[in-house]
């Protein structure tokens, strides 16, 4: 999965009816989730062991998830929201200082998502399988596409950045190599960058990409 600056709000998937969102047994339910994602795929954990770990019947399961997939694309959606979190602080530092803007932001999302390595990669693998899995990722994808967009073309705007390729495809692009890249990265893939040198290789492609290479450095 992947890093940016920016993030659509995301729909609320758990519940069929709305309540408070601080509902214990929704989050004890969505922790369950985690801890067991820590030792097996999606494939092998039941909705009888989501309940049992949260300590509630299936039928009151029910009343909070429609499934298990629908339990994993809410932690899906509260990761994007919280590695959101550092948004607007990323943004007011462009102007000063762009590679720093952009570092924070990208950085945000590499942190999050890898430090719940289990969830991004049981919902890649759910993608395969799962429409609503795919059109949630569509969705927070066109949602940085469509942000990262505008974010260049204020940069050009101002002078920051020079004309290039349009706005949305490089954005598109550029978002495309940091799903795939860090994927293999929190996947243990071969080839693939080590941990401590992806955000470095990564942001410096961006920004050769969006001010060229003389302002890179």
């Amino acid at each position: 999965m992947a890093s940016s600056l920016p993030v659509q709000e995301s729909p609320t998937r758990g519940r069929r009816t709305p309540r408070a969102s601080g509902d214990e047994r929704e989050r004890t339910i969505l922790a369950t989730a985690e801890r067991l994602l820590e030792d097996r795929p999606l494939s092998e954990i039941s909705v009888e062991d989501l309940a049992r770990g949260a300590g509630i019947s299936r039928p009151t399961f029910y009343f909070y998830f429609p499934s298990k997939d629908a339990v994993l694309l809410t932690l899906v959606d509260r990761m994007v929201e919280e590695a959101a979190s550092s948004r607007e602080e990323a943004l007011a530092r462009l102007a000063a200082e762009p590679r720093a803007g952009w570092r924070q932001g990208l950085q945000s999302y590499f942190e999050t998502f890898g430090s719940r390595r289990p969830v991004i990669l049981a919902a890649a693998e759910l993608r395969a399988t799962n429409a609503e899995a795919r059109e949630l990722w569509s969705q927070v994808m066109e949602g940085w596409v469509a942000d990262v967009s505008a974010i260049i073309e204020a940069e050009r705007a101002r002078g920051a950045a020079p004309p290039g390729q349009p706005a949305r495809e490089l954005a598109i692009a550029l978002l495309q190599m940091n799903e795939r890249a860090q994927f293999a990265t929190f996947a243990g893939e071969s080839p693939s960058l080590e941990e401590d040198r992806v955000m470095d290789v990564l942001l410096d492609v961006w920004m050769r990409a969006i001010y060229d290479a003389d302002a890179a450095g």
